[in-house]
């Protein structure tokens, strides 16, 4: 699985412009292989009895007496492997016909490549360094292919941006993981998770939330969100493969495997997951309700939608269930809502803005379809495959906090107006488009993929839910609730999530589907400007963070010239100014020296009488 793709990337990096006519199908034939590749680990793994599934392999003696690489194949790594490889084959596929005139579409193709094999050894890895690993690979790559267009000044900051950010959280994994070896002398999963429960609470509160803030910079949650919204200046099926299907669910996958370890039901560590997911959650609703660039809107939406993923995450086995469930109808729908918006730009000569859009369902009737259908999935309409998983969020959330199941219905509302904002202002009204553009629908190659994912939309969450189908199946890898998970159709929380989504839908179809959607965007009030500064994330960052880091250089730069290279400098001035006063003695006259000698002597023989006496 890891070595298709990899090698895959290497040909297509090292082959450079000799791989150019090719290199996109090589590319989508490594992804594809991986996928089979799993699909037959999966198979093997359904022929074992329940407790027995799962493989370990070793591959060879990484850092001596300290971890061994190998690989985990459970049904926890195998279902994050099917998502990867089989949503990761669609976008490769997709990306034929939307890169189809990108003179660099090979080196695309290479760097996707590369990031199908990091994220697949981040999952598959059976030690915390291995997954390290796979963790700065997806880093690296998502930099390569966020900043892909480095020619735009735009691409190139954001690419920066999502570098550095994710470098804090980084460095908080990192420390954990040298936690989590000196604390049990291993960083290898089976024998950290039979001792954990040996440790004091301290240290493992202190492990859990390093590796928290690890997670929090993969999955941009709060305070590491500020590099999602920038990351839209890649092209569009990295926000697919990134934001909807891959890097962005690492931080849930980590916290998941590690979560009967380190983030035990009730305990700081657990708190402080909810915590981080709820408030994620309504941010980052708050921030797509006014964004007009189709993509930031969507990303915003992916910020949330983890958020719930990770409010899930920190409530236990029933939680974990609902989160994983949640993360992979997720990697459908959301990849086929990135991917529709990327259809959209296909036929309006790459234009984001949503308020030049309008009237596009007759146009590009696929995409609206499968666009529909993703929407309706999101927003949790009934039966659809966001319904089950993430209603089952909200109700789990209920029992555990009401506080924390209101807020979680709070942000289902808000989801409903923003992504029925983002429908109406799209496939609506009336056309606000420029002249020069012709809406058309996008070829086979990029709808087909669409369909595909659309179907996942509509059946996924149901398959997986009902019938306890993904509770049973994870069992093994991460503990199974005490008892049978019922989703019942019919309760308090859901009824209200409905009644808030119908509302928001509804006010959203006044203000953007009934009445006309001015070109220009208004002023807005305070709110409206809160939203579309991202809740001013980047104000507060550089207020707490680069202001003070600047001032901080400033003084280092200060006391570095001031003192010690002031000190240095003096001290070598103080000597060349010494050694040139000195040297005027030095006439080249016979008669100076021979009295400088007399003048010498003299006091020598003085001293000499004078020590005498004494």
């Amino acid at each position: 699985m890891i070595a298709l793709p990899l090698l895959g990337a290497a040909i297509l990096l090292l082959g450079g412009r000799r791989t150019d006519r090719w290199g996109h199908l090589l590319g989508v034939v490594m992804s594809l292989a991986s996928f089979a590749v799993a699909v037959l680990a999966f198979v093997e793994l359904l022929g074992m009895s329940g407790d027995q599934r799962r493989r370990e392999i070793e591959l060879f003696q990484f850092i001596p007496g300290m971890v061994d690489m190998g690989l985990l194949i459970d049904p926890l790594s195998i279902a994050f492997a099917l998502l990867i490889t089989g949503v990761g084959s669609l976008i490769h596929i997709y990306s034929i016909g939307y890169m189809s005139h990108d003179p660099g579409r090979r080196r695309f193709f290479s760097y996707l490549n590369l990031f199908v094999a990091a994220m697949l050894l981040l999952v598959l890895a059976d030690n915390y360094v291995g997954l390290y690993i796979g963790w700065e690979g997806v880093g690296l790559a998502s930099y390569l292919l966020i900043g892909f267009w480095q020619h735009k000044p735009s691409a190139a900051t954001a690419a920066q941006k999502a570098f550095i950010v994710n470098r804090v959280g980084d460095f908080g994994l990192a420390i954990g993981v040298f936690l989590i070896w000196t604390t049990f002398g291993s960083v290898a999963y089976g024998p950290v998770f039979q001792v954990a429960g040996q440790a004091e609470q301290g240290v493992l509160t202190a492990i859990g939330l390093l590796l928290l803030l690890g997670a929090c910079g993969k999955s941009a949650q709060l305070p590491l969100q500020s590099w999602l919204l920038d990351a839209m200046e890649g092209p569009t099926p990295v926000s697919a493969l990134i934001h909807a299907a891959t890097m962005v669910t690492a931080g849930v996958y980590l916290v998941v495997r590690s979560g009967a370890a380190f983030f035990p039901v009730g305990s700081t560590a657990a708190l402080v997951v909810t915590v981080v997911g709820v408030a994620t959650l309504l941010a980052g609703a708050i921030i797509g309700t006014a964004k007009d660039d189709i993509k930031k809107g969507l990303a915003g939406s992916t910020m949330s939608q983890i958020g719930y993923m990770m409010l899930g995450a920190g409530l236990g086995p029933v939680g974990y269930v609902f989160a994983i469930g949640h993360l992979i109808t997720h990697g459908f729908f959301k990849a086929n809502l990135f991917l529709g918006a990327g259809s959209i730009m296909h036929a309006m000569n790459d234009e984001v803005d949503m308020r030049k859009y309008g009237g596009l369902r007759k146009l590009l009737p696929v995409t609206f379809v499968t666009f529909f259908i993703g929407y309706l999935a999101i927003i949790g309409f009934p039966l659809l495959s966001g319904y089950f998983t993430k209603d089952g969020i909200i109700e789990t959330a209920m029992h555990h906090s009401p506080v924390l199941g209101w807020l979680a219905v709070l942000g289902a509302g808000i989801t409903g107006f923003y992504m029925s904002r983002m429908v109406f202002m799209t496939f609506f009204g009336q056309k606000r488009w420029a002249e020069d553009a012709h809406p058309h629908e996008s070829p086979a190659v990029m709808t087909v993929p669409l369909i595909i994912l659309s179907i996942g939309s509509i059946f996924l969450g149901g398959y997986l839910v009902l019938g306890n189908t993904l509770a049973n199946w994870l069992a093994p890898a991460v503990g199974g609730p005490e008892e049978p998970i019922e989703f019942h159709f019919v309760t308090t929380p859901g009824i209200a999530t409905l009644v808030l989504v119908a509302i928001g839908a509804a006010f959203a179809w006044m203000k953007y589907g009934r009445a006309e959607v001015p070109v220009v965007a208004p002023r807005g009030s305070f709110v409206t400007t809160f939203a579309r500064r991202d809740l001013y994330g980047d104000a507060i960052n550089e207020s707490l963070l680069m202001r003070p880091g600047q001032w901080l250089t400033r003084l280092a730069v200060f006391f570095d010239n001031r003192g010690v290279d002031g000190v240095v400098n003096g001290i070598a001035a103080g000597i060349g100014g010494t050694s040139g006063r000195l040297r005027r003695i030095q006439t080249g006259f016979a008669r100076s020296y021979a009295l400088s000698i007399l003048f010498g002597a003299a006091v020598v023989a003085g001293a000499l009488l004078l020590v005498g006496n004494i």
